[in-house]
């Protein structure tokens, strides 16, 4: 939860002029630092009566004075004191209520009962009853509470106050004259009259406030469905209620306005775009999306779909996003949007800038896939203005000359810095300390971050951090974004005699029609031939990706041939295999110049003469897939995973090929077979870093023949066995996006033809019939040692999560199946299996593992010395990492507390944990994931010593 105002801050924010009330509410505080009797509680004179009269009439005052209070001043000063309003109302309509309570005493006569009760004088009881009437925090509304659950918070600060009033009571002189019955029934008098009377004062003042700041009238309207809009309007609409269009800017800050503002360009801007279509421009062809909101807890699941299901969805996400930028929250925590690939997250954050563009906001938009991904959030907004303004702007100036404007940073992409081997898990706890850090300058920021949703369990969340997902479109929005299509391309098809699709020819496709990215792809494809109208089955993801760019390259070259197109498609498959080397999703002209004929050349150096040079970077780039961002990108990071996979399918095939060209030719059965492509295409990275890959490469595989497929299976398995051997010579040498180490290169080409045997087999594989020959477990455990110490984070944990893996025992025989499905037809992701089994060392520490394993499930029946024990030796025997070892760490952690000895037994375990130099980085982020704390993981580091 964030910070909300209590009644004395309310009355320090809106500069409260009655000397009596902020006298009272001045010794309340004081005694509570003090004591009483430093605090002046002897000179005291004010009481219960007066001081229910100040409060009301100043409660009064406020909602009458609230036009006042909120002109002539900036966004986040209008923000503080509509809060410190709302604390007024809360408090005013309790004391109003219980001046007019029947109660069997009034105010009036508790005042007069100084006479000390129980051993404790009347001024010092009464200061602790004003420190929990007017010094505790009080709700506030907020834009993802519906007013109902901030009435229920409100009145059980209203039941707080009775009490507090009732123990108050209970300890002056007047209580030993009320009668016993009266005495058995004040505390649920005071619960039950005053709270209700109470509620009804609120909701007319809450009305007042509501009527005259539209703040408050945009929180009451999140919870009404609102008819269906484009690009955000209502988002300015609403804004352009609380506050009129800024006009007079400075020059620097009218740039930065007119740079955000890109409602009139093409939904996508993308590189040379098809002649035969036209875009919808983004102020039409944008629909608000759909979206769920939830406070993330340290149990919070946010990269599970299914623990989304249970959060609230948002009838009116504009308003949502209104009322979160004009509420305290925005400039205390940032507000985290998550969602699918092509879900539009990023189209969110351009139409939301411009719609903040002509406000009393200034937005700034930084794509964090093109700043430095080490560098602090203030040196990523200067990097990304740079970029924007076209000169060096310090962030700092830029909010000075914004004269007031309240700054809103868009910070898109955070899944770029998670993916892109720099582990920034930690970024949104820097994104807090920056806005705190600002807000104590002076300079209070708003904040939002989209990030994929696949990845948000690598994030840690700071506490009170609000987050959104974005949902897909349902059938209504499918058939209103192809309305706005077809009012775009129905003339241009006719001349072709075709027609727009049509909302039920789409939602065929379930659930790719359903998320705007591939709605749009679907009807760009279909609009090559109508294809999708005449064929009504559903279509795959990678078949869609694939037959969109065929059909786009086949016209822009004229009818090119299939050998001409697959060309097309190696080019930009190249650039997507060079970005995910890179962990970049985008390239410069110096590393296309340098990749792209390295691969794409056979290998070898351009035989022409230098009149004749191929434009490689023009050649690839001029593409529709392609867009200009401070370098080269694809339109979506979903087409270079796509690609990736493509050419990785693509040298599958090839090598098959070239096995079969070479038939039974005495020669060829003694040969190595000639895997230097698909070498090329697949030792510079783990495919698994980039989950959607392996997605696309099963569908692929699942388009080709059985046959070839098992072939593959046969080839790719006997490369496997001889990965690790010396190779004399290879071609594709040029093609060195990043410079790696052999053992390196070695073990993402060993990972990536397991990854591609499971993909291609129909059955699960065995390693014993994979690595054939003796000890096939010890050559496993060789192999898995190598991935997980060469990798990187990225490679191992998506190895972890794609490759399925258990161990079998069949007739005594110890195995590891890879590619089973469990019992509700899902894989096991090879997580603790393969580090617990196939990395497990001998046969005793596999053993040891299980029996882990085995704790983990059953460890409340353990006793908790017994399964420190385990771990020990698991740690010290074993050499034991993995994410079991850690989610039991943590778990034991929390269980500890006192009870044994200020966790002294954990701290030698964790300890060693820590010493290991191999992933040291890694196992303290999982351990405080775990729910390790962080100061206590840096005291054990400090005293290793």
């Amino acid at each position: 939860m964030i910070d909300t105002p209590s009644y004395a801050d309310a009355l320090r924010i809106l500069g409260c002029k009655d000397g009596r009330l902020v006298k009272v509410v001045g010794f309340a505080s004081a005694a509570e630092r003090t004591g009483w009797a430093l605090a002046g509680g002897g000179r005291l004179a004010a009481g219960l009566a007066d001081m229910r009269d100040g409060i009301v009439r100043y409660g009064k005052e406020t909602v009458r004075r609230m036009p006042e209070l909120k002109s002539g001043v900036d966004r986040h000063t209008r923000t503080q004191r509509l809060a410190a309003a709302h604390a007024v109302i809360v408090v005013s309509a309790y004391f109003e209520a219980l001046g007019e309570a029947k109660l069997p005493f009034t105010l009036e006569r508790l005042d007069r009962g100084g006479k000390i009760s129980h051993g404790v004088p009347t001024p010092e009881r009464f200061a602790r009853l004003v420190a929990e009437l007017l010094l505790e925090r009080l709700p506030t509304p907020e834009p993802h509470v519906p007013y109902a659950e901030t009435r229920r918070a409100v009145e059980r600060a209203f039941l707080h106050m009775s009490e507090a009033l009732a123990g108050y009571v209970g300890g002056l002189s007047i209580w030993d004259e009320l009668s016993v019955d009266d005495q058995l029934l004040l505390p649920r008098m005071l619960a039950e009259g005053p709270p209700a009377h109470a509620l009804r004062v609120y909701d007319e003042y809450y009305r007042s406030l509501a009527l005259d700041s539209h703040e408050f009238g945009v929180r009451s309207l999140v919870t009404e469905k609102p008819p269906p809009g484009t690009a955000l309007s209502r988002v300015a609409w609403l804004l352009a209620e609380l506050a009129p269009p800024r006009v007079g800017d400075r020059p620097v800050i009218h740039l930065a306005r007119m740079a955000a503002n890109a409602l009139d360009q093409p939904l996508l801007v993308a590189g040379k775009l098809p002649e035969d279509v036209t875009l919808p421009l983004l102020g039409e062809g944008y629909l608000t999306p759909r979206c769920r909101v939830a406070e993330l807890t340290r149990d919070a699941a946010p990269a599970e779909r299914a623990w989304w299901e249970d959060r609230r969805l948002l009838p009116d996400p504009e308003a949502f996003l209104v009322g979160h930028l004009t509420s305290l929250r925005a400039t205390r925590a940032p507000l985290l949007v998550l969602g699918e690939p092509g879900s539009g997250k990023t189209k969110l954050t351009e139409v939301l800038a411009a719609r903040l563009a002509r406000s009393e906001f200034l937005p700034m938009r930084v794509e964090l896939g093109g700043v430095g991904a080490r560098a602090g959030v203030t040196e990523q907004v200067e990097q990304a203005l740079k970029g924007v303004l076209d000169e060096q702007v310090g962030y700092a100036d830029l909010v000075a000359a914004g004269d007031g404007a309240m700054p809103v940073i868009l910070l898109d992409g955070l899944d770029e810095l998670l993916q892109g081997g720099v582990n920034r898990f930690d970024y949104l706890e820097h994104v807090r300390e920056f806005q705190a850090r600002e807000a104590g300058l002076g300079r209070p920021v708003a904040v939002i971050v989209t990030s994929r949703t696949v990845v948000a369990d690598r994030i840690r969340y700071p506490e009170g951090l609000l987050a959104l997902q974005l949902q897909p479109f349902d059938d209504d929005q499918v058939r209103q974004w192809l309305d706005i299509w077809d009012q775009a391309n129905r003339s241009l098809l006719a001349r072709r005699d075709l027609k727009p699709l049509p909302a039920q020819a789409a939602l065929v496709h379930g659930d790719m029609a359903r998320q705007p990215l591939l709605l749009l792809l679907l009807a760009l494809y279909d609009a090559g031939g109508n294809a999708l109208q005449r064929d009504h089955g559903p279509l795959g993801r990678a078949r869609l990706y694939e037959v969109l760019l065929r059909d786009y390259t086949e016209r822009e070259t004229g009818g090119a041939r299939r050998v001409a197109i697959d060309q097309e498609l190696v080019l930009l498959g190249t650039a997507a295999l060079s970005m995910l080397a890179r962990g970049r999703q985008v390239l410069t002209d110096e590393a296309l110049e340098r990749d792209l004929p390295a691969l794409c050349h056979g290998g070898e150096d351009d035989p022409g003469d230098e009149g004749e040079r191929i434009d490689w970077v023009r050649k690839a780039t001029e593409r529709f897939f392609f867009v200009r961002r401070n370098g080269h990108a694809f339109l979506h990071s979903t087409f270079g995973e796509f690609l990736v996979a493509w050419l990785t399918v693509y040298a599958l095939r090839d090598l098959d090929r070239r096995r079969r060209l070479a038939g039974d030719e005495p020669l060829a059965l003694v040969q190595a077979v000639d895997d230097d492509l698909l070498y090329a295409v697949t030792s510079h990275s783990c495919l698994a870093e980039r989950g959607p890959t392996v997605g696309f490469i099963l569908e692929l595989l699942g388009e080709v023949p059985a046959a070839v497929r098992e072939r593959c299976v046969t080839l790719l398995a006997g490369l496997l066995r001889r990965s690790l051997h010396e190779h004399p010579r290879r071609h594709f040498t040029g093609f060195v996006p990043v410079r790696h180490t052999v053992p390196r290169r070695l073990a993402a080409y060993s990972a990536n033809l397991t990854l591609l045997i499971v993909a291609a087999s129909d059955q699960p594989v065995s390693v014993s019939s994979l690595l054939a020959g003796p000890d096939p477990l010890e050559r496993w455990s060789a192999l898995t040692h190598l991935w997980k110490g060469n990798l990187g984070h990225e490679g191992w944990s998506g190895l972890l999560t794609a490759l399925s893996a258990h161990r079998v025992i069949d007739g005594g025989t110890e195995d590891v199946l890879l590619g089973a499905k469990d019992d509700a037809g899902g894989g096991h992701g090879m997580g603790d299996v393969v580090v617990a089994v196939a990395t497990g060392h001998t046969p005793r520490h596999r053993r040891l593992l299980d029996l882990l394993l085995r704790a983990l499930g059953e460890g409340r029946g353990l006793p908790y010395r017994d399964r420190v024990r385990i771990l020990e030796e698991l740690v010290r025997t074993a050499a034991v990492r993995s994410p079991a070892l850690h989610q039991a760490l943590g778990a034991m952690w929390t269980e500890d507390g006192t009870g044994h000895g200020e966790h002294a037994e954990l701290r030698p375990l964790l300890r060693a944990v820590l010493a290991d130099p191999v992933d040291r980085m890694g196992a303290w982020n999982a351990l405080v994931k775990a729910g390790v704390p962080e100061m206590a993981l840096w005291e054990i580091q400090q005293s290793t010593s």
